[in-house]
C-alpha cells in the first residue's frame, strides 16, 4: 500500500503523464483507500506548487504536473463517490476563462495551485459564457468565482458576469476574483470584483484572504 501511494506522489513530482491512468487504476484495483490516494496526489502537487512559487520550478513543470492530475484524479474521485466518502476542502471555487477568450494557461495555473492549496476546483474551461458561469454558481453554490481574461477585448466579459450575478441576486453569495494580463486593480475595482491577482500564486493568497483563511 505504502509503495503505491509513494508511486502516486512520484507520478506528479516526475511529471509522468503516461503512467497516471494506469497507476490510478492499479491503486483502486488493489483496494487502496481512494481518499489516501487522492491525498498522495494532493501532497505532491502542493510540493510542485510551492517550488513554482519559489521559482525552483517553471510553468512547463506546473502544466505537466497538472496533466498528471487530470489523468489520475477522475479515476480516484469516481471511487470516492462510489464509496460515499467526502474530501475536506478549504472551499469550493468555480474558475474559467471568459467568453471570447480561448487562453487556458493562466487559468490552468491558478486552478492547479488552488487545488494544491486544498480547494475544491470546478474548472469550466475556456470561452465560458456569462450564462454558464451563472448557472454553475446556482448549481454548485461555490465560495469563490475566479475569472481569467487574457485579451483587452474580452476583459469586459468579467464585468458582464458580475452584472449578471447582481441581477440574479447572487453577488453577495460568492466572492469574485479576476485576473489576466489586461486586468489591473483599478479595473477590478471598477467592475465590482472582490479581488485581483496579478500572478497565479497571488491569486491563491487573495482567495484565502477573501475567505478568512490564514496562510
Amino acid at each position: 500500500m505504502a509503495d503505491i501511494l509513494e508511486d502516486l506522489k512520484s507520478l506528479v513530482l516526475n511529471f509522468d503523464v503516461d503512467s497516471a491512468q494506469g497507476l490510478a487504476k492499479k491503486a483502486i484495483d488493489e483496494g487502496i483507500d481512494p481518499l489516501e490516494a487522492a491525498k498522495a496526489l494532493t501532497v505532491a502537487i502542493r510540493e510542485v506548487g510551492d517550488k513554482f512559487g519559489k521559482g525552483e520550478l517553471f510553468l512547463p513543470d506546473l502544466v505537466c504536473a497538472s496533466e498528471v492530475l487530470k489523468k489520475a484524479l477522475p479515476i480516484i474521485n469516481a471511487e470516492i463517490e462510489k464509496k460515499g466518502q467526502t474530501q475536506k476542502s478549504l472551499g469550493k471555487v468555480i474558475i474559467g476563462t471568459v467568453f471570447g477568450d480561448i487562453h487556458s494557461i493562466g487559468k490552468g495555473m491558478v486552478s492547479t495551485l488552488l487545488f494544491a492549496s486544498g480547494f475544491e476546483v470546478i474548472d469550466l474551461g475556456i470561452n465560458v459564457k456569462a450564462e454558464t458561469f451563472l448557472n454553475s454558481i446556482k448549481k454548485e453554490n461555490p465560495d469563490l468565482l475566479a475569472m481569467s481574461a487574457l485579451l483587452t477585448t474580452t476583459a469586459n466579459e468579467q464585468k458582464n458576469v458580475i452584472e449578471g450575478l447582481k441581477k440574479a441576486g447572487l453577488k453577495d453569495k460568492v466572492k469574485v476574483i479576476v485576473g489576466g494580463s489586461p486586468i489591473n486593480q483599478e479595473f477590478a475595482d471598477s467592475i465590482g470584483a472582490d479581488g485581483y491577482g496579478a500572478t497565479a500564486p497571488e491569486g491563491v493568497k487573495i482567495s484565502k484572504r477573501l475567505l478568512g483563511i490564514k496562510e
